[in-house]
């Protein structure tokens, strides 16, 4: 019997970070142009300011709506640092959370990204 084609996540691709609440956008895109993205294997990453962390999703619902939440591993201006999130879709938009372990965190808003990679600031 042949297996049943995955359905495709809402969230998988690369969403560009729009704005967060506790950082503004000159911050968010201080390295790379804010990113948070979602693979096919329940995996992830996100980049802004000089915070990148690596992060292992679950789908899930919100409210009887898909969300996906996720732990995630990285640094903060080099420094270890470690949380976890949560988004869900919003019409085109991704809104959702990142918090740090013992420290901040902010709400965000993304728009799913034009072409594969962010670019790179100059």
């Amino acid at each position: 019997m042949a297996k049943k084609a995955k359905a495709s996540s809402p969230f998988e691709g690369r969403w560009r970070i729009i704005s967060m609440e506790m950082w503004g956008q000159d911050f968010v895109d201080a390295e790379v142009e804010g990113y948070i993205e979602f693979d096919e294997k329940g995996n992830g990453e996100f980049h802004f300011g000089y915070v990148h962390g690596y992060m292992d999703c679950r789908l899930t619902t919100r409210e009887g709506n898909p969300a996906v939440e996720w732990t995630w591993d990285g640094n903060d201006e080099m420094d270890p640092a470690q949380g976890r999130g949560w988004a869900v879709v919003k019409g085109d938009e991704l809104h959702g959370m990142i918090l740090f372990h013992d420290g901040d965190d902010s709400d965000f808003v993304a728009n799913r990204a034009k072409g594969k990679q962010a670019a790179k600031k100059k």
